[in-house]
């Protein structure tokens, strides 16, 4: 057998595989001397049909599977012997007088070749790094919160300033229907929230959306509506009012300390509010590294110029999927599909370049840590390298969990390597800017 490459152009190329009689006589005579061993046929004992009529009925069919597997098993071969990076998968080209009868074949597929480009990390402070800061108001917030959370809870009859309202949002026409509970200083709009005084339960409020709160974000919290209606929604919603009630907020003392953290771990209001601004600041840190990821993504498909062999892959797609497309079709589905190609392509590179590749040691060392913080959240602080261990082997021997886990495993990899890389500056932000410079006013 003989295969050889013949270059097109940067991006696509023709490899021909050339078959022989040699390459698959003997497996084919295999097959037929196995047939005829067991081949029944009226008039002839098992195992003495001729020979010629095993041919005539099964050779053709026998030899083209054959060549087929040949054919499959030689080109994967080539392709990784010769290093191919290839997209998609090699197109047989159709010939329209080829000759199976002949004893000699020749193949031919059609490449998209994977494109060779570099990637420069210097952003040039175009993308920025963000630490978000919680606010001395979010916290004390956060405090009043937890007061209300461990008081005493005293149902009423009807609504006053500063009551907890239970209820339900609706609104046929959007498709709104979202259970919530609210304090009238919530809203921005004062004419909407005095609707609520005196209403009792059962009663329904009718207001109106539009400058409902501070932040239009606020919406999508409690109006469950996507982020694109959120802006200068004005419609009118009603609130059911299920129940009314207010506390009696919880003192701030040792009681209440050590049933939030367990004994002697918090002593004074202080330490308190250190430790609610260190777990707020922590979660904003993972929201500031998704946006740094994403920024950087951005920046680079952007920056990052290389070609694509754009006819090849519209002419895979027309058969990659379960239904046969069009070429108009194809052409749409690959123009949605660009540019996450084109990251594949980037990230793949960044992985390749810098030695990024996740083992399986690195593998099981990202679930142990996954597991050692998911058992402190329920109180196991110390858990055994055993208990651990055996987690581990478990999680492990699912095939569904190996490839969820190694893609968080790789994200993580990826993000240390770009804040490690990329010299970016940082903006300390509050959450709300944060939230605006990420969505949008």
């Amino acid at each position: 057998m003989n295969i050889t490459k013949q270059q097109v152009d940067a991006l696509n190329a023709v490899v021909t595989v050339a078959v022989t009689k040699e390459d698959y006589s003997d497996k084919v005579a295999k097959i037929l001397a196995n047939y005829r061993k067991n081949a029944s046929i009226p008039g002839f004992r098992k195992g003495a049909v001729p020979m010629s009529l095993i041919k005539k009925q099964y050779e053709k069919a026998v030899l083209v599977d054959e060549v087929n597997k040949l054919l499959q098993e030689s080109l994967n071969n080539y392709l990784v012997a010769e290093k191919l990076d290839i997209l998609g998968n090699p197109l047989p080209k159709v010939t329209e007088d080829f000759n199976w009868d002949a004893e000699n074949y020749d193949f031919q597929f059609e490449l998209g070749l994977a494109p060779a480009f570099e990637i420069s990390l210097d952003t040039k402070k175009a993308v920025k790094k963000y630490k978000i800061v919680a606010e001395d108001s979010m916290i004390n917030q956060q405090v009043e919160r937890i007061q209300k959370q461990y008081g005493k809870m005293i149902p009423k009859d009807t609504v006053e300033e500063k009551d907890d309202i239970n209820g339900n949002f609706t609104n046929e026409e959007k498709g709104i229907d979202a259970p919530a509970s609210i304090t009238l200083d919530l809203f921005k709009n004062k004419t909407e929230a005095q609707k609520f005084i005196g209403k009792k339960v059962g009663d329904v409020v009718t207001i109106a959306t539009k400058g409902l709160f501070e932040d239009d974000h606020d919406l999508m919290t409690y109006l469950k509506v996507s982020h694109d209606d959120v802006h200068g929604l004005d419609i009118q919603v009603d609130f059911t009012i299920s129940s009314i009630s207010n506390s009696e907020p919880a003192e701030l003392n040792q009681e209440l300390f050590d049933k939030l953290f367990g004994p002697g771990k918090i002593s004074s209001v202080e330490e308190l509010k250190n430790t609610i601004k260190e777990d707020a600041e922590n979660q904003f840190a993972q929201q500031a590294d998704q946006k740094f990821i994403s920024d950087v993504s951005e920046y680079l498909l952007e920056n990052t110029k290389f070609d694509l062999p754009a006819e090849f892959l519209i002419k895979w797609l027309q058969t990659a999927g379960e239904k046969q497309l069009t070429t108009e079709e194809a052409a749409e589905e690959f123009k949605k599909s660009e540019k996450g190609l084109r990251y594949q392509l980037i990230e793949g590179k960044v992985i390749k370049d810098n030695n990024l590749q996740i083992t399986f040691d690195d593998l099981k060392s990202f679930t142990a840590d996954l597991i050692k913080k998911q058992m402190a959240q329920f109180g196991q602080i110390d858990p055994s390298e055993e208990d651990v261990n055996n987690i581990v082997a478990r999680v492990l021997s699912n095939q569904d969990e190996i490839k969820r886990l190694s893609e968080q495993a790789m994200s993580v990899k990826i993000l240390n390597f770009y804040q490690n890389n990329i010299q970016a500056p940082v903006e300390e932000v509050t959450y709300q800017d944060f939230i605006k410079i990420s969505y949008g006013e």
